[in-house]
């Protein structure tokens, strides 16, 4: 389990990023159109997985838009931004706030949290994921992987970028 915290309370989630060196594991979630977003349409791109909360909150939507403008310049990479907010709450941020280059998907009714080990499983916002990026290249293998040490911070951009080489 990682642990995070989220304000200021210690906090563990149910399970361990996907180890670095290991295989992407294969995961649906709902894109803001209500269609289902499989990683096997990955195949062959880089990945980077943005995790966060709730897009509802202001660091979380500074993840959003930070990496959608980051994906604007990265070549065969998509950037998929995974929370368990509903597809239409994502759906107005992105429509309000311009996001055309990430694909924002809501993980409400997947195992991708418990898949990849990021469902805080205490605290007051058990359930919700933890903050991570997971980085895999074309083939799928795992290049990267961080959960901030608190929920209240950014993403560490510049080695996520980084580990795409």
């Amino acid at each position: 389990m990682a642990n995070t915290i989220f304000k200021d309370v210690p906090v563990h989630t149910v399970g361990d990023l996907p180890a670095v060196g290991s295989t992407l594991p294969p995961f649906q979630v709902t894109r803001t159109d209500l269609s289902i977003l499989d990683s096997s349409e990955l195949a062959g791109r880089r990945v980077v997985l943005n995790i966060f909360p709730s897009v509802d909150t202001g660091i979380c939507a500074t993840s959003v838009r930070t990496f959608n403008k980051l994906a604007a310049g990265l070549e065969n990479t998509t950037v998929v931004c995974v929370s368990k907010d509903l597809p239409f709450a994502l759906g107005r941020f992105c429509g309000a706030e311009g996001i055309e280059d990430v694909v924002t998907t809501s993980a409400y009714n997947s195992s991708f949290g418990d898949d990849y080990g990021v469902t805080m499983a205490n605290g007051a916002a058990a359930g919700l994921f933890a903050r991570a990026i997971v980085v895999a290249d074309e083939n799928g293998t795992v290049l990267y992987t961080d959960v901030t040490p608190t929920v209240h911070v950014e993403p560490n951009y510049d080695a996520a970028i980084a580990a795409l080489g």
